[in-house]
């Protein structure tokens, strides 16, 4: 008999969750960002702008600025990031395993643009292994931490929020899955995060946190 509480949908993040690509992100924002004159780190991006979009970041540094950044900022930036998912991004360790033995429907949801989630997810292999449910935060008002992109999403699956489990990697995307009504657990795997980075999903409302793809199966079966 089923669980009561085993989920009816897991939503994945993308980068930081599937594959591990957000430090090599921010360290490309944090380039881009002190060649116009804005100083910072990607460290220090990740501890203030993980799991947000980057327009977040950018309009923080244009306020703190001033001034805009060059109009073909994207451009650059876009150009850089397909560089290195090519060359340095891979997927998470231990993801494809557990996404081949996940027997309940799954689909991606995450704040970059459909199209480009769709092709990070291609370039990375991926994408068959979602399709058609890839969900970007072009398709809705607001982007995490605010929920709506998840409702999207559990709307579009045809599964209650209440019935729906996240994987995250960042606060805001944990808040976004508590406020829209749906369970959370927290991966603290990647690259970008820090010591005492669990404790900051925990803090944001993630029932559990792991490290370790390979354990997410079983994560599941004691929700």
């Amino acid at each position: 008999m089923r669980s009561a509480t085993r989920p009816d949908l897991v939503i994945f993040d993308c980068d930081g969750v599937l594959i591990d690509s957000e430090l090599v992100q921010r360290r490309i924002d944090a380039e881009l960002f002190t060649r116009f004159g804005y100083s910072v780190t990607a460290v220090e991006l990740v501890r203030e702008f993980a799991g947000r979009a980057t327009a977040d970041a950018r309009q923080h540094i244009e306020k703190t600025l001033g001034r805009s950044l060059p109009a073909d900022f994207g451009e650059q930036r876009m150009r850089l990031v397909d560089q290195a998912y090519r060359e340095e991004v891979k997927t998470t360790a231990g993801v494809r395993k557990t996404l081949s033995e996940l027997d309940i429907p799954f689909c991606v949801a995450s704040n970059a643009r459909t199209f480009r989630l769709r092709h990070f997810l291609e370039m990375t292999g991926l994408l068959s292994l979602f399709e058609p449910n890839v969900f970007g935060a072009d398709l809705v008002d607001r982007p995490k931490p605010a929920p709506d992109l998840f409702l999207f999403a559990a709307e579009r699956m045809g599964v209650a929020p209440s019935r729906c489990l996240v994987i995250e990697d960042s606060a805001p995307g944990v808040t976004a899955a508590i406020a829209a009504g749906m369970r959370a657990i927290g991966f603290y795997g990647g690259a970008h995060c820090f010591d005492g980075y669990e404790q900051q999903l925990t803090a944001a409302g993630a029932i559990a946190v792991f490290n370790d793809m390979n354990d997410l199966m079983r994560l599941i079966e004691l929700q």
